[in-house]
C-alpha cells in the first residue's frame, strides 16, 4: 500500500512540476478549445443516414479496423510489462528482434493465414482488405523508419542506444515495432474522422473541423508516444523538453499526412463526400483501392511526409547528415546503461 502511494505522489508532483508536460497539456488545451469552437458552426446531415465510426457491419474494411484495435490490447500489454518492469535491460539484438517481429507477425500473416478474422476468406488475396491496409502500414512504418529516423537523429538530437541489428542506423526491431504501433494508431484515428465525415453536411466548416481534428490527433498521438515510452531509457534525446515539447508537433507531421490518407483506403465505390456507405447486398461494398493503389498512396504519403520534415529542418537552419552507423556506434559516451560502451 506504501509503495502505491509513492508511485502516486511521484506521479501528482510530475503533472504539476513537469515543464515540458504542463506546456504539453496548455496546447492541448488550446487545440481542444478551437476544435469545439468549430463545431459550434457545423450543421449536422441526416440525409445520409446514422453516424458511424467504423465501416458498415459486416464488411471487411469494419473487420480489419476492429481486429487492429484488438491486437493492440495484446501488444501493449507486453510492451507494457517489458518497459515497466525494466525487462529490456538484459535484452541482447536476438531478443528484440524476436519481441518485435514476434509481435508483428500476427498481423502481417492474418491476411494470409487467417482471411476469415476480417471477412476477407472469399477473396483472392489482393483483393482482400486486410491485406492491402497492412502493406499500406508496411510501406510507411518502412520509409518512416529508414528515412524520418534520420531527421530525429539530426533535428531532436534523438539516438537509439541499445543493442540491435541495423540497416541505415536504424534498429530492424524498430520497423516491425512501428508496424503495429501504426495500425493501432490509424484505425483509431479512422472513428473521429469517418464520425465527421457521416454526421456533418460537407462544406469549408466541416472540412476546417476534420483538419482541427486531424492536427489534435496528431499531436496528442506523438507525445503519448513519448510518455508512454519515458521508461525506456534506451530511447534518448538531449533535451527531453524540446523532444516532447516540439518533438511532438515535429513527429506529428507523419501523421497530419498519414490519418486522412489511410482513410481514403477504406472508402468505397460511389460514397459520396468520401463517405463509406452499405452496398445494395449488405455487404458493406468493395473498397476502391486495388493493392497496387493502395502502394502507391502509401508511397505518396511517404513523400510528402519527407518534404514536410525537411522543410521543417530547413526553416531551423539545420544541416542533415545520414550515417552509415548510429549516433551511439560512433560515440560511445551514448550508449544507455547497463550496456557500456560501443557495439
Amino acid at each position: 500500500m506504501s509503495e502505491t502511494m509513492e508511485l502516486v505522489a511521484v506521479a501528482l508532483t510530475f503533472v504539476q512540476t513537469d515543464a515540458a508536460f504542463i506546456r504539453i497539456m496548455q496546447v492541448m488545451a488550446s487545440l481542444a478549445a478551437a476544435l469545439f469552437a468549430m463545431t459550434l458552426l457545423l450543421t449536422r446531415d441526416a440525409a445520409e443516414g446514422p453516424s458511424s465510426c467504423l465501416p458498415p457491419a459486416g464488411s471487411s474494411a469494419r473487420a480489419t479496423e476492429v481486429w487492429f484495435l484488438k491486437y493492440g490490447v495484446v501488444w501493449i500489454s507486453c510492451f507494457g510489462v517489458i518497459i515497466g518492469t525494466g525487462a529490456y535491460a538484459w535484452f541482447e539484438a536476438i531478443h528484440f528482434m524476436v519481441v518485435c517481429v514476434g509481435l508483428a507477425l500476427p498481423l502481417l500473416l492474418q491476411p494470409f493465414l487467417l482471411p476469415s478474422l476480417t471477412l476477407d476468406q472469399e477473396k483472392p488475396l489482393l483483393e482482400r482488405y486486410s491485406f492491402k491496409a497492412n502493406l499500406w502500414i508496411l510501406i510507411f512504418s518502412f520509409i518512416g523508419n529508414y528515412w524520418y529516423t534520420h531527421y530525429f537523429y539530426t533535428v531532436l538530437r534523438a539516438s537509439y542506444t541499445f543493442k540491435s541489428w541495423d540497416i541505415n542506423a536504424v534498429p530492424i526491431p524498430m520497423i516491425f515495432a512501428t508496424h503495429f504501433y501504426f495500425t493501432f494508431y490509424h484505425a483509431l484515428a479512422n472513428m473521429p474522422l469517418r464520425w465527421i465525415r457521416t454526421t456533418f453536411a460537407s462544406g469549408i466548416s466541416r472540412t476546417l473541423v476534420e483538419a482541427a481534428t486531424v492536427l489534435s490527433m496528431s499531436y496528442l498521438t506523438a507525445f503519448m508516444e513519448a510518455l508512454t515510452i519515458a521508461g525506456f531509457n534506451c530511447y534518448q534525446f538531449a533535451d527531453r523538453y524540446m523532444a516532447w515539447v516540439y518533438g511532438s508537433a515535429f513527429y506529428g507531421i507523419y501523421f497530419v499526412v498519414s490519418f486522412p490518407m489511410f482513410l481514403r483506403l477504406s472508402m468505397q465505390k460511389g460514397a459520396p463526400e468520401g463517405r463509406v456507405t452499405r452496398s445494395k447486398t449488405g455487404s458493406g461494398g468493395v473498397p476502391h483501392f486495388t493493392a497496387f493503389q493502395a502502394a502507391v498512396e502509401s508511397l505518396a504519403t511517404g513523400m510528402a511526409v519527407l518534404c514536410l520534415l525537411d522543410f521543417v529542418r530547413i526553416a531551423l537552419g539545420q544541416e542533415f547528415r545520414m550515417a552509415i552507423a548510429r549516433p551511439c556506434k560512433l560515440d560511445a559516451s551514448l550508449t544507455c546503461a547497463p550496456y557500456q560502451g560501443q557495439f
